[in-house]
């Protein structure tokens, strides 16, 4: 009998002392059975005795439906396909497949948890694009253009933290155009990457109040003993932050140019040789607008709950960073290290952005991103 080394398994018991451990020499595999999806194994837990499917806690867990069609609904989400299309493409309701949209996005959720963490980079580029859910304009903006903070509607952009020596999102946020969302942005970032990095963003102003309060420190002023009120405390920005902005100069709507601005840490990013650059956040922009069909502009296939929109983005990042190779991540492989396959020869070994990261080691099937299972991030390891 096979032991958990084999399956990489974890006891699903909570009752267990070994619940979500993987390899402990606990679990085995007891039995198989078929589904329309292919054959499928039963394990057995040998310390509380639960027993339990290999898709238990993944996507696929008490589905009627294979496999490949929940793969193909998933998939057609991230290639700009309208719900209404997937739909009748598949012969299955909209609530379906946004049912399975909600078990994809948590488990992207997940894998976020568990691997985008502790990420050593040099600088992140900020940035957001311009969106709506259900309407244009927010039933609680009265005359005001942008959707307040309170509000779910109208507009709601879609703000992304990346890292452009990885090609890497770091952190994607759906919401306003308001200080709140973008301060909820870098306190994301801030948990994910390690010390702290340079950033750059465009001319938006909510930025330098957001890292002033995440990367910055409390100034108390001490009484001076003359009359009239004491001075206010104020947050001032840590020593170390560096943070600049490329500002469009626009003329009439068209671009005449741009101009650089330097908000905190002049002197330590011309000594770190950094140039200020948004650029490929901004063809980050592109690629999301051509993969998601709610941020299509002039379409109708707009997300009407912003929850919904959430998830999409979620799913997507996850997606982008895991499992999608990026051409300009791709490594050069040794003469002598190449195989041929016929007449063609592998010349380079395609990478994602977590590749690249360090944070794994392959590029991810789509199987593999909806199965993935993880041990508990602050388990300590325990012998025997």
């Amino acid at each position: 009998m096979r032991t958990a080394k084999d399956w990489n398994q974890p006891c699903p018991n909570p009752a267990c002392s070994h619940y979500r451990l993987l390899n402990r020499g606990n679990v085995s595999a007891i039995a198989s059975y078929l589904t329309q999806s292919g054959k499928r194994r039963i394990f057995k837990c040998s310390l509380c005795a639960e027993s339990f499917s290999e898709t238990r806690d993944t996507v696929f867990f008490d589905l009627r439906t294979e496999e490949e069609r929940v793969m193909m609904a998933l998939k057609m989400l991230l290639v700009r396909c309208e719900l209404t299309a997937i739909s009748f493409v598949l012969g299955v309701t909209e609530e379906t497949v946004l049912e399975w949209l909600k078990r994809a996005a948590a488990q992207a959720e997940e894998i976020n948890q568990h691997l985008l963490r502790e990420v050593t980079v040099t600088h992140i580029q900020l940035d957001e694009m311009w969106n709506f859910i259900r309407r244009k304009s927010s039933v609680e903006a009265e005359d005001e253009v942008e959707s307040p903070a309170v509000a779910s509607d109208g507009r709601q952009w879609i703000w992304l933290a990346f890292a452009p020596e990885y090609r890497l999102i770091l952190a994607a946020v759906v919401g306003p155009r308001v200080f709140e969302t973008a301060l909820l942005l870098i306190h994301l970032t801030a948990q994910i990457v390690c010390g702290m990095p340079v950033f750059f963003s465009d001319g938006f102003s909510c930025y330098a109040d957001a890292l002033r309060v995440v990367y910055g420190h409390l100034k108390v002023f001490a009484p001076t003993g003359k009359k009239g009120r004491p001075r206010h405390p104020v947050i001032e920005p840590d020593e170390e932050l560096v943070y600049a902005q490329l500002i469009k100069v626009k003329e009439k709507g068209r671009l005449k140019g741009l101009k650089e601005k330097v908000i905190f840490g002049a002197e330590k990013l011309i000594a770190g040789g950094l140039k200020i650059s948004t650029s490929l956040i901004e063809r980050v922009n592109e690629t999301f607008r051509h993969a998601l069909a709610p941020l299509v502009r002039k379409s109708r296939s707009f997300c009407k709950d912003r929850e919904l929109m959430k998830k999409r983005v979620l799913f997507w990042t996850c997606y982008y960073n895991f499992a999608r190779e990026h051409q300009s991540l791709r490594v050069l492989i040794p003469e002598e290290q190449r195989t041929k396959k016929g007449l063609i020869e592998q010349k380079y070994r395609q990478r994602t952005p977590s590749m690249a990261a360090g944070l794994t080691d392959h590029v991810w099937t789509f199987r593999e991103l909806l199965t993935a299972k993880f041990e508990p991030i602050h388990f300590q390891s325990i012998s025997g």
